[in-house]
């Protein structure tokens, strides 16, 4: 074996220090690309023209069957009140990028006039940090008011992320709210913070088991990472000798 991968390295001629070097480089870039790859508002899909598609989640954080209830939930308060809510979540930012930077420079790609964001909400959350902000066009303002969209943003999303990640029950809440706000309803406002009771569930949240499988994907990125370059290690000694 290693009188062929010594034949492999002089066809490709690599010295097999150099072999050692690439191999390691490549598992480095191959583990950590997708963990600290960062977004721009160019790598989200374009759904402001899009009647069938309302959510954008390239945090995974989601469950297919709440996505579902949101478009929806976002489609019916387009039919009702002629608003447009769209609602993105991302994992990492640019660096130097803020949640507001970032949601100001999509809502201006996905609506280049005043007139084209008189009617539009875009609510952007990063997974990151969890901080979310809202954008609101001119003609929703009255009903949307910034003490509102705050509320929205610190309460109804804020308060299920900072107890436990609660996601799916964050955007659920102010997809609902805002549904009733846009509607010319009175404002809801956020729901009760229930005191914590500890009850026995047979079954997992979404959130544990986005978690659970966040954590065994970490646990074997790290066996990779130690067995692979100290088994690169061994070959080379081999080919030295």
């Amino acid at each position: 074996m290693s009188h062929l991968m010594k034949q492999f390295a002089t066809k490709l001629n690599f010295s097999p220090k150099r072999l050692l070097l690439v191999g390691i480089s490549c598992l480095f870039f191959a583990i950590a690309s997708p963990v600290y790859a960062a977004t721009s508002p160019s790598d989200v899909p374009d759904i402001s023209q899009d009647a069938a598609n309302w959510v954008v989640d390239q945090g995974d954080v989601i469950s297919r069957v709440n996505e579902g209830r949101l478009n929806r939930t976002l489609q019916e308060i387009s039919e009702e009140t002629g608003a447009d809510v769209k609602f993105v979540v991302v994992r990492r930012l640019n660096y130097g990028e803020t949640i507001d930077s970032f949601a100001d420079q999509l809502f201006d790609q996905w609506y280049s006039t005043p007139e084209q964001k008189a009617d539009k909400v875009l609510l952007v959350l990063n997974t990151i940090s969890n901080n979310a902000t809202l954008r609101v066009g001119d003609n929703l303002q009255d009903l949307l008011s910034e003490e509102i969209a705050q509320s929205v943003i610190q309460d109804t999303i804020g308060v299920p992320l900072r107890e436990d990640n609660k996601y799916n029950e964050a955007f659920l809440n102010a997809s609902d709210r805002l549904a009733a706000v846009l509607a010319g309803e009175p404002d809801p406002g956020p729901p009760e913070v229930q005191e914590n009771i500890q009850v026995k569930s047979t079954y997992k949240k979404a959130e544990e088991t986005d978690t659970q499988n966040a954590a065994i994907w970490v646990i074997g990125l790290l066996i990779v990472a130690t067995i692979i370059p100290m088994a690169t290690y061994f070959a080379y000694v081999l080919f030295t000798n």
